[in-house]
């Protein structure tokens, strides 16, 4: 069931991603304009953050196998409409259409908390997140490729496809749960804020992850445009290849998993955010030799992507442990707030790079982590000043 569960979270959460390499001929083929290019993919997470606020907290309320199955449908749908697209109105709506439906992946991960005990939720959760990683990362590459075969139609029916499968596997598949809930919708929505206020473990977590979430995505905007340059010159294929060997780091949830089942969230937490931190530092050492350029690139996404792996994992066992009757709001508040952190990145990444080059790029990308890291030191002070209070 838990790999059942990883492997449905990463071909959900690929959908996301199969665009952002196909920018081009989608709005060649679409008659997008270059300046408004940019919404192929920013349609999509628009759609994203909207299902993970009113979506996802379903879960708390909606009986979560059905749940699932609907949104898993609608997503195939909408994925179809993109795979057969003839403008752009067409393509977008459909962009943001499958952002909205592929939140199911973030009903998913809350369920296999459910289905866990105490003692290894970590662990299944670590599980759980090493799939979607997995399908982030594999996600470009993937699409890169078969496009280059069989152009970007062939990417959306493809997926169109696997997910009405996957919908119709977990229909079978998974058992039920009915959460027991006194609350309506609205005031199921009107309760995010209030979590959010009340619950400082999330606003903690949630800031650590936004830091790490916004390096990560600064990383892989700014990355492929250098790979592709003068200096490395790289192919698509070789981007491609890139991107694949970044994939290593997603060995990291599951060893996170385990050290937040021990008690050790805190300094593992610590670790995670050098790791962002450092997978900046070394882009920036200079070398006259391509591949030792190349070798450090290799290393940095591989370091990167093991803080990021570790971080989301220890984050969402923290929050799970808050209760059972609030885990699919509190998932979709942690994600929101992070994914808004991803955005703020890709953003700034693209135009750091184009108008200050790609050293700047890079310290503003280790910026992210480097606050996030601030702020957990905090974490000390604040434990320095309870004590001191008890001993008084």
């Amino acid at each position: 069931m838990v790999w059942l569960l990883a492997i449905s979270t990463g071909l959900i959460v690929a959908n996301l991603y199969y665009a952002q390499t196909l920018v081009g001929p989608i709005s060649a083929a679409t008659g997008l304009s270059p300046e408004a290019a940019g919404l192929i993919v920013t349609l999509t997470q628009i759609g994203y953050c909207l299902g993970l606020l009113f979506i996802v907290p379903l879960g708390d309320l909606i009986e979560n196998r059905r749940l699932i199955t609907t949104a898993l449908a609608f997503t195939a749908v909408a994925l179809l409409v993109a795979a057969t697209a003839v403008n752009s109105t067409m393509f977008l709506a459909a962009a943001l259409a499958i952002g909205l439906g592929s939140v199911a992946a973030q009903i998913l991960v809350p369920f296999a908390a459910h289905l866990s005990k105490e003692a290894t939720r970590g662990q299944t959760v670590g599980k759980v997140v090493s799939g979607l990683l997995i399908g982030i990362m594999l996600a470009r590459p993937v699409a890169s490729l078969v496009a280059d075969h069989g152009g970007w139609h062939v990417v959306f029916g493809a997926a169109a496809v696997v997910v009405a499968a996957l919908a119709a596997l977990l229909r079978k598949k998974l058992p039920q749960r009915i959460p027991v809930s006194p609350l309506t919708y609205p005031e199921l929505l009107a309760s995010l804020w209030h979590l959010f206020v009340r619950t400082p473990v999330l606003r903690r977590r949630a800031a650590y992850h936004a830091g790490l979430f916004g390096s990560f995505s600064l990383f892989w905007t700014t990355v492929p445009l250098a790979l592709a340059g003068s200096e490395l010159h790289l192919s698509q294929t070789g981007i491609a290849i890139f991107a694949i060997v970044g994939i290593a780091g997603a060995v990291a949830s599951p060893v996170a998993g385990r050290l937040a089942d021990k008690g050790f969230t805190r300094p593992a937490t610590g670790v995670a955010l050098l790791f962002g931190v450092v997978g900046f530092v070394l882009p920036l050492i200079v070398t006259d030799s391509r591949n030792s350029a190349l070798a450090l690139l290799v290393a940095a996404s591989i370091i990167l992507d093991m803080g990021v792996a570790a971080n989301l994992v220890l984050g969402q066992r923290s929050i799970f442990a808050l209760g059972a009757e609030v885990r699919s709001r509190l998932n979709g508040i942690y994600f929101a707030i992070f994914f808004a952190g991803g955005a703020l990145g890709s953003a700034l990444g693209a135009w750091m790079y184009a108008n200050h080059g790609w050293k700047a790029a890079m310290l503003t990308g280790m910026a992210f982590p480097g606050l996030a890291l601030l702020y957990w030191a905090t974490e000390f002070i604040q434990g320095g000043v309870k004590a001191y209070k008890s001993a008084r």
